[in-house]
């Protein structure tokens, strides 16, 4: 029997478990000629926050040897634009997360509203990375409690799945994602960019105009899949999008065996636009070789096999 590549997060229906991460496409023109956003399993739009933001400084981003150092701040047009914008999007037929921000609780759920009041996007994703203002701009993501106090309040109004996109930094990332989905989080996200520098050795100053920047790519991988194996060990009906340093259905197979539900691919699309693509279709031929009838039959089964190991 042919195997699906259909997955189910939090009744979110994607057609393949591969998709395009948060900042990677906000209208498929970006990417027109290169992949078609159809045949992604689901689209993650940029951050949208409250008010317009014009982003960091430039230079933005650094190559590393083995990623790319990034800070691009929140840069977008505000969700007023954004809701112009809009209508592209959905056409496009796949399921359509938006990412959200903001430097207090009380301007997650603005945006929040306003998406939510035009019945156009299948979940939101809450980047709890943003820095908040009322704990000296430390990510929400590092507090417990002040990232579970963003999802109750996001999660109080919402009528779609509500996923809480984790760091790996700060707070214990399991302690957060536990208490995120006591508070009402249908789903999480793992795990954002992780802190790094880079030095221009010729002028000794940093490589980025804002200094320290995120470091995403294959460099964060083994990071990102021990989150998703120690979050799911620990909820494992909760669904779990994993992402960081997928590149390939290898990586992507990874990370389902650790116990992510579904996945996202970032980084690799500045130098393999139809990288989503490729990977679903190389999950799909994974599933064949192996004789398995979803992506589903593979979750999580790296922790049987250490179960195995430890009797």
């Amino acid at each position: 029997m042919k195997p699906t590549l259909a997955v189910d997060l939090a009744g979110v229906h994607l057609p393949t478990p591969v998709m395009v991460a948060s900042g990677c496409l906000s209208s498929p023109k970006e990417l027109a000629g290169l992949v078609d956003p159809r045949k992604v399993g689901g689209i993650v739009t940029r951050t949208i926050t409250a008010e317009p933001d014009l982003g960091a400084p430039t230079p933005r981003m650094a190559e590393t040897a083995s990623g790319l150092l990034a800070e691009t701040g929140l840069q977008n047009e505000g969700v007023e634009a954004f809701v112009v914008d809009l209508p592209a999007l959905t056409q496009v037929g796949v399921p359509l997360f938006a990412s959200i921000g903001g430097t207090t609780v009380e301007e997650f759920t603005r945006v929040a509203a306003r998406l939510i009041a035009l019945r156009a996007v299948g979940a939101l994703e809450l980047n709890l990375s943003c820095a908040d203002a009322h704990r000296e701009n430390r990510p929400f993501a590092a507090s417990a409690n002040r990232a579970a106090e963003v999802v109750a309040a996001v999660a109080g109004i919402s009528r779609v799945a509500v996923f809480a996109k984790l760091s790996d930094e700060g707070a214990d990332v399991v302690d957060v994602a536990m208490q995120c989905v006591a508070a009402g989080a249908h789903g999480l996200t793992l795990i954002s960019p992780i802190r790094g520098l880079a030095i221009d050795a010729e002028t000794a100053r940093p490589k980025l105009a804002s200094g320290a920047g995120r470091l995403s790519g294959p460099a964060i991988k083994p990071v990102a899949l021990l989150a998703v194996y120690r979050v799911a060990e620990a909820l494992p009906d909760t669904p779990i999008i994993g992402v960081g340093g997928i590149a390939t259905a290898d990586d992507a197979v990874e990370f389902l065996l650790a116990g992510a539900w579904a996945v996202q691919v970032g980084t690799a699309m500045f130098t393999n636009p139809s990288a989503p693509v490729d990977v679903a279709v190389g999950v799909g031929r994974y599933l064949v070789e192996h004789e398995l009838p979803s992506p589903a039959s593979l979750r999580g089964r790296a922790h049987h096999q250490m179960a195995g190991n430890r009797g």
